[in-house]
């Protein structure tokens, strides 16, 4: 049989007691984005103003529709100051 050729590498000992540090260099680990919780009342609190301003557009088209429907138009009033 024929003998490996042998490396010009040490023998790594996996018994030895201790930690062995990496002769390996890395770049350093990439800095993790910071997230951002979001406070609950705030939240709640736009989404009470969005919620407030949806209806009073949806109160106003209604309001229009039935205006337009009916014949009224604030043309028909003559304001003197």
């Amino acid at each position: 049989m024929a003998r490996p050729l042998p490396s010009g590498k040490q023998s790594v000992n996996l018994a030895e007691p201790g930690v062995r540090v990496s002769k390996i260099r890395r770049d350093p680990p990439p800095k993790l984005k910071e997230i951002v919780v979001r406070d609950r009342d705030e939240q709640d609190r736009r989404m009470v103003v969005i919620g407030v301003a949806t209806f009073t557009l949806a109160l106003l088209v209604i309001l229009l529709a039935i205006a337009s429907y009916t014949g009224w138009s604030p043309r028909q009033y003559t304001v003197y100051f």
